[in-house]
């Protein structure tokens, strides 16, 4: 190796690069700066304008959606306040209809009631009529029978019956009155 090509390259700094590098990269980044700046920078800018513009829409959507969201809610809530009301009147008609059916029902009970009552009272009235009636000959007959035995003569003329067993039960109802 040449003594002077060794001492020029020890005399070059490794760390800065030869001039003609540095001015060729300088000429490069000044037409790539002005590149970007003339054609990339605007769309850039443009891009970012409407995002800017994007989301200050989306925002006032937003508000605005808030906003019909918010009068919405309040037409619901009235909605819901008039459906509550109208439920509370209909269940008060219907426990006041509840009411009167009930008060009708009993009345028609009560008067069920009193009719049967009145028509048990009236069969029994019947009945006891018709027992009387009934035991009343066959006392008339038994003691028709008793009589002639003990008056010793038949009492067969009806008659004479009638008025025996008449008289007989007539006096037995005295004393059943005056035993009371």
């Amino acid at each position: 190796m040449n003594p002077l090509v060794q001492i020029a390259a020890e005399s070059e700094n490794p760390l800065l690069p030869p001039i003609p590098e540095i001015v060729i990269g300088l000429i490069a980044f000044v037409i790539v700066f002005g590149l970007l700046g003339k054609k990339l920078l605007p769309n850039i800018n443009k891009v970012l304008e409407e995002r800017r513009e994007a989301i200050e829409g989306g925002i006032e959507k937003a508000e605005a959606a808030q906003t019909e969201a918010q009068s919405v809610l309040e037409q619901y809530k009235a909605q819901l306040a008039e459906a509550r009301h109208e439920a509370a009147r209909l269940r008060q008609e219907a426990q006041e209809q509840g009411a009167t059916l009930i008060a009708e029902m009993r009345a028609e009970g009560q008067r069920q009631r009193e009719e049967i009552v009145a028509a048990g009272h009236a069969q029994i009235e019947a009945d006891r009529k018709a027992a009387a009636s009934a035991l009343r000959q066959d006392v008339g007959k038994l003691a028709t029978e008793l009589a002639g035995k003990l008056v010793g003569e038949s009492l067969e003329d009806h008659s004479r019956q009638s008025r025996v067993i008449d008289r007989f039960l007539d006096e037995l109802e005295e004393k059943a009155e005056a035993a009371r």
